[in-house]
């Protein structure tokens, strides 16, 4: 299926055009985001930036997600070329564009919102991990990708990406009281949350280990581990920045300003 929406613009090559319109037996449908503000005002000159969102996998709105992200950062940001890349439901599949040596190359960060807990391929997720680290090029982690590629042989390699892990999350879905840490207090990204943030609705990662290049800015008390888990923070690895916050089961949590904000935020942290 292909989408198309303002403030966006095709910037990849045509193969990789082809492949998002194409469903694949991997069950991809891809959304590739054409037409920037600055082509329909007239006002071409500044370069945007240019994002990548991989979403899809299972037991998420992936398909209302993706709009959800892309449209808040746009919002808040500014003009941003955009690439949506959804690769159907199933928690196996191994996006086609991590297979390609080079697939990072000309974006200014990566988004991902993806839930492909089944992958074991540990050399395919080593390439996913390898790229970032390799070109600099920052990410934002949302939600499931903290449960993604758990199977793999490289798991580590993933998850000291992240900045955490985590392989389950709290058996009751319930709004969720979000407190900032201490460092989370004074830091940009969480600025306007205030002293306690409460979600519409929410799923409690269990962050069984954060890595020592995270600092964690926010956190829910849970009552299953009777301590407070991680939500919000940020990494920074061999150079290299990554965002990360687990909550956004729910949609109705992803369009609460304060999420948008939160996002936002960790973007604009993450690409200075």
């Amino acid at each position: 299926m292909s989408l198309i929406r303002p403030f966006c613009q095709i910037t990849k090559p045509i193969w990789l055009i082809a492949l998002a319109v194409i469903v694949t037996t991997g069950g991809f449908s891809g959304s590739l985001l054409a037409q920037s503000k600055a082509d329909t005002d007239g006002t071409k000159g500044a370069k945007n930036v240019r994002a990548l969102l991989v979403t899809g996998g299972c037991c998420h709105d992936y398909q209302n997600q993706k709009q959800i992200i892309s449209d808040a950062l746009s919002e808040k940001i500014g003009d941003i070329d955009w690439t949506i890349l959804h690769y159907g439901d199933k928690r196996e599949i191994e996006p086609d564009i991590y297979k390609s040596g080079d697939w990072i190359e000309g974006y200014d960060i990566v988004i991902h919102n993806e839930c492909f807990g089944g992958v074991t391929d540990g050399d395919f997720v080593n390439g996913i991990v390898d790229a970032h680290l390799k070109s600099k090029v920052p990410a934002i982690v949302v939600h499931c990708s903290m449960h993604s590629y758990r199977k793999a042989p490289t798991a580590d390699a993933w998850r000291s990406l992240l900045g955490v892990t985590s392989v389950r999350h709290e058996k009751k879905k319930h709004p969720l009281d979000v407190v900032p840490t201490d460092a989370g207090k004074s830091d940009p990204i969480l600025a306007g949350m205030g002293d306690k943030w409460t979600t519409p609705n929410g799923e409690l990662y269990i962050i069984e280990n954060v890595w020592p290049t995270a600092k964690v800015l926010a956190t829910v008390y849970s009552q299953e581990t009777k301590k407070d888990e991680p939500v919000i923070w940020k990494n920074e690895i061999n150079g290299t920045r990554v965002f990360g916050i687990s909550l956004g089961h729910h949609n109705e949590t992803m369009q609460d300003p304060k999420w948008k904000a939160i996002l936002a935020n960790g973007w604009k942290w993450a690409v200075e």
